[in-house]
């Protein structure tokens, strides 16, 4: 069964995130749906994963509204389903991509990284990075995490995590 998610604990949404994603097979599901796999017997082949798991990290996908179910049916088969990115799944690229770009830094696979990162509507490279307000990128050493202010609704303290 499914992880059941608890929306109010804990306030942190690194940790909220975490209930949801915190498994390794939940990235590389996702790695497959976000490259248009939409079928169980798909997934399956391609990640070489047990049933069981596959079917916890789909339910966990569909609760957490990453991905959604659509029932199909071929000619003469029963009814099944297949597995959709939802535009909240979709924002998961960008997870993704930084997790690649760290292991192409920090543990390149002997060979190379085996994809890279393009636009695909100028096909040039593309880093994962954070960018400020008015859309330049900024330093990593230049990035900080600052905890809100108890009791305030969007001011920041200066105490990082």
């Amino acid at each position: 069964m499914s992880k059941k998610i608890d929306p109010t604990y804990p306030t942190c949404s690194i940790a909220r995130s975490l209930q949801i994603l915190g498994e390794r097979w939940t990235f590389l599901v996702l790695r497959e749906a976000l490259g248009g796999t939409t079928r169980f017997s798909e997934f399956s082949a391609n990640l070489g994963v047990s049933t069981d798991i596959l079917t916890d990290r789909l339910a966990t996908l569909v609760q957490a509204g990453a991905m959604e179910k659509r029932p199909y049916q071929e000619a003469g088969g029963r009814s099944r389903f297949s597995y959709h990115v939802t535009p909240a799944g979709e924002e998961l690229l960008i997870v993704l991509g930084a997790l690649q770009q760290w292991g192409d830094h920090n543990c390149p696979p002997a060979g190379g990284p085996t994809r890279q990162r393009r636009s695909r509507a100028s096909g040039q490279r593309l880093s994962v990075a954070y960018v400020d307000e008015s859309g330049q990128a900024v330093p990593l050493e230049d990035v900080t995490f600052v905890a809100k202010p108890q009791g305030t609704a969007d001011a920041m303290s200066e105490r990082a995590i």
